[in-house]
């Protein structure tokens, strides 16, 4: 193997150890910031490495063809002690400003369609609901105007009905039959 593929192999350790220590420090702060629950921190924790040994083995094979030597392990030492060095600070730094910024997008957001939808569809049920309660209303007035233009010709006949259905409720054979209903019921 010539030295030429030796020092891009290093150079490919280097930026995926580069990439490992972002990747760890992103999901560091995001998994921080948002309290997941433990099965999901150890579920995220495999996902991450297996993503790792991917991202080292398909930059190991892009560099020399997947032959393992001590500069690759060199390479990825390096890269990850570069980063935690020189830019975890700084990336832990942006990826909290990330989140707040997309918080605060999405709370604008929702401040918006709460404006430009929530409030006009509170009117207009506010709208409905008082438009029905006069409409009740003047159905209610209505029909009590009729009872009373009807007055003459329903009062009558109730009048007339209504000795005759007291009759027939006291009538002998009716009050026998509650009588063997109400015994009947004791049983």
């Amino acid at each position: 193997m010539n030295p030429a593929v030796q020092w891009v192999t290093l150079f490919y350790m280097i930026m995926a150890g580069l990439a490992m220590g972002l990747a760890y420090d992103s999901y560091r702060v995001l998994s921080l910031k948002f309290n997941f629950p433990k099965w999901l921190n150890a579920m995220l924790d495999l996902l991450y490495w297996l993503w790792a040994a991917l991202l080292v083995f398909r930059m190991l094979y892009a560099g020399n063809q997947g032959q393992l030597r001590f500069y690759v392990f060199l390479g990825l030492f390096l890269g990850v002690w570069i980063y935690f060095l020189i830019f975890s600070v700084t990336v832990r730094r942006f990826v909290l400003r990330l989140i707040q910024s997309v918080q605060y997008m999405c709370r604008l957001l929702w401040r918006l369609v709460e404006i430009l939808i929530g409030t006009p569809l509170r009117w207009l049920w506010r709208f409905i609901i008082g438009l029905l309660k006069l409409l009740g209303r003047i159905l209610w007035f209505i029909f009590k105007l009729l009872l009373r233009l009807t007055k003459p010709i329903w009062v009558l006949p109730v009048r007339w009905i209504s000795p005759q259905l007291s009759r027939l409720t006291h009538s002998a054979w009716i009050v026998k039959i509650t009588e063997w209903i109400t015994k009947w019921r004791k049983r």
